[in-house]
């Protein structure tokens, strides 16, 4: 499907193709497929205040009519599910399988908010005093900085977009600049959606356009609330401090060094192909990937052999044929990262099959490559450092203990995994003794996360929480009210304060 098309399917105009100076590329061919108008401080300063103006209005729009502002998107994402999958595709290189189910999660998103909307429940608390009653209240946060990265173009922007509406916020969104076209497709959907609602305030959703520099000064713009960034956790140190200097709020989703541990009873079938696609799903440029393989070593000679044997049978290519398994690297720095590691591991012993460059006739100006075992004996430094490409580490363990020390022993905390049929191993590893990471699974790897459950992990991750359960609290704030219904006016801790007007 060329660009042209997609764009016409999308209701986008020729012109955004050619009307900038940022040039973006597509990682199946590594050609220009447009120009578009990068932002300035003038022009970030001035959405930033139409953002402000829209939240003063919104936040006094009730919350179930806010969640059919979101029901009315997930509409027009269902109605135009082909055409924004396939420029998922075109501007990220993923497989067209991955790009349409990154709609459909938005789309999820968008039904899990819509019920969310008659949910912001508070408490009511006992209260010590006579005649008194406690409770919490929640209230609209204020404008709401959202910073994402070019793997998940526009899923990680719902997550945080259609619940941060519901909750009553205004949004600016700032792409990567590697991506973004898919954007600028959203915002389009959005203000469809919010034509056919009617009564929304102007400016309710900006999307500004630019590099690390403009997502520094959202950081630092006190106007924004919360300020949630997606990216590597060398970003994430970066931003967070710029936020927290004014005291602001961070919702941080950074890198995960993710490992799966094999035991001796695991389902070696069903674990084959979870291995699988988490680790050359995406190209390995999931912050789910898995990278790390920690397997007994009673069993390691025959699941390695297995797993070379399910590489050889992945499909490297074109992204948009339908027997790929694994598209492009989105550029040429991460082609080069991936070899440097590759390279280092060899020096340092290591046994590496694959990581070479294919396709290079067909495309020369595009970075295709063969996902990458790599044998070793003992976690090292390179293995802790998490490379962003399909690289998969693997390593054997002879005890529970040592396997669980090994997975945690990296800066990383995002998501984790065992597969095993014991099922004391499976809860020794759930427990506060197993997995320090914000996700622990049991036969199932570690990647492909379901909206409903809060998405997010621990150490250099982050911390922060995104999506599903109780996440929507980062979108609000907080009041204790109490409220004396009585003709006394008791202190509380049952402190007696003589003013002599008693």
């Amino acid at each position: 499907m060329i660009v042209e098309q997609i764009f016409s399917n999308l209701g986008i105009g020729p012109s955004l193709l050619s009307s900038g100076n940022l040039a973006v590329r597509s990682p199946i061919s590594g050609n220009v497929i447009a120009s578009v108008v990068e932002d300035t401080p003038q022009t970030l300063k001035a959405k930033t205040s139409n953002c402000q103006k829209a939240f003063m209005e919104w936040r006094k729009v009730p919350a179930p009519q806010r969640g059919e502002l979101v029901r009315l998107i997930g509409e027009e994402l269902r109605a135009n599910k082909s055409a924004l999958g396939a420029l998922v595709t075109l501007e990220s290189g993923k497989i067209l399988q991955e790009g349409q189910g990154e709609v459909q999660e938005m789309i999820d998103v968008c039904d899990f908010a819509v019920g969310l909307s008659r949910q912001l429940h508070g408490l009511t608390i006992a209260s010590e005093r006579p005649g008194h009653r406690m409770m919490e209240t929640w209230h609209p946060l204020g404008p709401v900085g959202v910073i994402t990265a070019f793997n998940f173009p526009v899923a990680v922007w719902s997550w945080n977009t259609m619940l941060a509406l519901v909750c009553g916020n205004s949004i600016l969104w700032k792409p990567s600049e590697k991506t973004p076209l898919a954007a600028l497709a959203c915002a389009n959907l959005f203000e469809k959606a919010v034509a056919r609602f009617g009564g929304a305030p102007e400016a309710l959703l900006q999307v500004v356009i630019g590099d690390k520099a403009l997502g520094e000064a959202i950081a630092k713009e006190k106007r924004f609330a919360l300020v949630s960034a997606t990216g590597s956790c060398a970003m994430g140190k970066a931003l967070a401090p710029l936020v927290a200097k004014r005291l602001g709020r961070s919702l941080l989703e950074l890198g995960g060094n993710n490992a799966m541990i094999v035991a001796p009873s695991a389902d070696l079938d069903l674990a084959v192909r979870a291995i699988l696609f988490a680790a050359v799903g995406t190209a390995g440029q999931r912050c789910t990937s898995l990278r790390r393989l920690i397997v007994h070593q009673s069993i390691k000679t025959e699941l390695i052999d297995r797993l070379k044997k399910a590489y050889n049978s992945v499909r490297v290519g074109n992204p948009f044929d339908d027997d790929t398994l694994v598209g492009p690297l989105i550029d040429q720095s991460s082609y080069d990262r991936m070899q440097k590691a590759l390279s280092q591991a060899r020096k340092e012993g290591a046994i590496v099959t694959g990581g070479e460059r294919v396709e290079q006739s067909d495309y020369p100006d595009a970075f295709y490559v063969n996902p990458a075992i790599v044998e070793q004996n003992v976690q090292n430094d390179l293995m802790r450092d998490e490379t962003f490409a399909p690289i998969l580490y693997a390593v054997p363990y002879s005890t529970l203990d040592q396997a669980i020390k090994i997975q945690n022993d990296v800066s990383q905390g995002l998501s984790s995994c065992i597969f095993t049929n014991d099922v004391r191993e499976a809860e020794e590893f759930m427990s506060v003794t197993g997995s320090d990471c914000g996700i622990a699974n049991v036969n199932i790897g570690p990647s492909g996360a379901e909206i409903g459950g809060a998405f997010g992990g621990e150490k250099d991750t982050g911390g922060g929480r995104e999506s599903g359960s109780d996440s929507w609290r980062n979108y609000m704030r907080r009041a204790t009210n109490t409220v004396n219904y009585s003709q006394d006016l008791p202190l509380a801790q049952g402190i007696v304060f003589h003013t002599g007007h008693e």
